[in-house]
This record gives C-alpha cells, sequence and structure tokens, in this order.
C-alpha cells in the first residue's frame, strides 16, 4: 500500500504574534520536530503545507525530501488540504493527515492506524484516544473527491458524518496543539521559563537551530 503523509502547517498564529513554525523546540524548531516525526512514520511520500511564514520557515526549517506545497490563504479560512492534493502521488492509495502544530503525535499512532485501514473496505479511519477522537486521521483515495469540497481543513470531520469510520485505539489522551504561549510553555515543562515580551523570533533561552541539510528524495 502507497501511503502519503500530509502535514498541515499553514495557519498562522495570531495568539502568538510569531510564526509557531519557527518557535524552538527541544533543540529543533516545533515545525522541524513534526516534520521529524512525521519522516520516521516511513510514509512512501511526505507533503506538508505553508502559508505566509513560508518564506522564514524555508529559512529555519529542514524541509529537504518533502514536498511543499503553498497556501498563503490559509489565514483566511482556506483549506490547505484541497490545494495539497493537487501534489499527492497518483500511486497513493490515502492520505493520513497530522498537524504541524501538534507535537505530541507518535509514529506508534501512525502505524496502528495504517495497519488498521489497510485494505480497501476502510476509506476512513480516526485515531480514537482515552478522551475522544483526534489525529492522525486517514483517507483513502476514494474520498479525495470530499476533501476537495473543503472550505476549511477543520471541516474534514464533517465526512465523519456520511462515510463509514474505523475507530483506531490510540495511547493516552489526545496530544494537545500548541497555539498560544501557554501551550507552548506547557510543552517545554521541565526547560528554563521564557518571557514573551522579549522574544524575537523565538524564546531567549532556545536560539533557533540552523538547517540541517539531509539528503533524500522527495516522491
Amino acid at each position: 500500500m502507497f501511503v502519503t503523509g500530509l502535514l498541515l502547517a499553514a495557519e498562522s498564529s495570531p495568539h502568538l504574534g510569531v510564526p509557531w513554525q519557527s518557535l524552538a523546540y527541544h533543540g529543533e524548531t516545533l515545525l522541524g520536530s513534526t516534520l521529524e516525526t512525521a519522516r520516521e512514520c516511513g510514509f512512501d511520500q511526505l507533503i506538508v503545507t505553508l502559508g505566509t511564514a513560508s518564506e522564514q520557515i524555508h529559512d529555519h526549517v529542514d524541509l529537504d525530501g518533502v514536498r511543499v506545497v503553498e497556501s498563503p490563504h490559509a489565514d483566511t479560512g482556506s483549506s490547505s488540504i484541497v490545494p495539497a492534493l493537487d501534489a499527492v502521488d497518483r500511486r497513493t492509495d490515502g492520505i493520513v493527515v497530522l498537524l504541524g502544530d501538534q507535537p505530541g503525535i507518535t509514529p506508534a499512532a501512525v502505524w496502528s492506524l495504517v495497519a488498521e485501514v489497510a485494505g480497501p473496505s476502510t476509506p476512513l479511519g480516526i485515531s480514537h484516544y482515552d478522551d475522544g477522537p483526534g489525529y492522525p486521521v486517514w483517507f483513502a483515495r476514494e474520498l479525495f473527491g470530499g476533501l476537495r469540497q473543503l472550505r476549511t481543513d477543520d471541516d474534514l470531520w464533517q465526512l465523519t458524518d456520511h462515510h463509514p469510520v474505523t475507530q483506531v485505539d490510540a495511547i493516552g489522551n489526545i496530544p494537545p496543539r500548541i497555539r498560544t504561549w501557554p501551550d507552548y510553555e506547557q510543552s517545554l515543562a521541565g526547560h528554563a521559563p521564557f518571557t514573551p515580551a522579549a522574544l524575537d523570533d523565538s524564546p531567549p533561552h532556545a536560539p533557533l537551530p540552523t538547517r540541517r541539510r539531509r539528503r533524500r528524495s522527495a516522491h
């Protein structure tokens, strides 16, 4: 089975005041960290969507081996999934959707999902945590037409009302997203505190890493 990973990272961060994608995160950038997790999943193809902060992200995040889809209108509510579908390899049986600002998702959760949905009888698969459904989410190719009708990325959940859903158990609670300073501070629990007022492009205790070059080929 040919599987494409789709990492959504086009939305901006109005509650942060800086691009969340470039925030320092455990020796990486936040987006760099979630990309590393996506790489570890072993997808046959990996796509990431970028929005208005694309230029800055290219400067700070290693995107080698990743198909980048520009979606500058994501900040106005437009779906970044729709343009990403045009970049999906024609051999793809389905896509696994992940969020770039949700670093707690593990490769194990992805592997469990893909293993459960492998086969023609599972068009839509959702990870089910102790406190409810969440990402990663699987969409078989037969649902791409429905995905192309999305107005926003969050609207993908509406497809669960119209198609059979396979729920796949995931360990623990839904991994938190990092959308506010309290979210970010909590995600760095155990690390030195930071002061948002003193922030330039990254917290003062954790400078942005330089990009690491990789020898990878994009599918």
